[in-house]
């Protein structure tokens, strides 16, 4: 199983999305700074997943919501979690 997945930087407030097979492992890499692209925006919480039976579906997946659309559905899709 593979899980696309939103993080929320606690820090900046900014938005990061991944795809990763072991969702908490990825997790506790991020808030661990272990991950070069994300290691000065820590803490992360996880507003939004998804899970895709197939390497490809997630990539596919990561790919569009790093779109416009994609970002749109999500904030259409979160907007109660989104609203301050």
């Amino acid at each position: 199983m593979y899980f696309v997945y939103l993080l929320k930087s606690l820090k900046d407030g900014n938005f990061y999305t991944g795809y990763t097979e072991d969702l908490e492992r990825r997790l506790i890499e991020h808030n661990d700074g272990q991950i070069k692209s994300t290691e000065h925006r820590r803490p992360f919480e996880i507003l939004y997943y998804e899970a895709c039976r197939n390497q490809k579906d997630a990539l596919h997946r990561e790919r569009y919501l790093k779109t416009t659309y994609g970002k749109r559905y999500l904030k259409v899709r979160l907007k109660n979690d989104l609203s301050p």
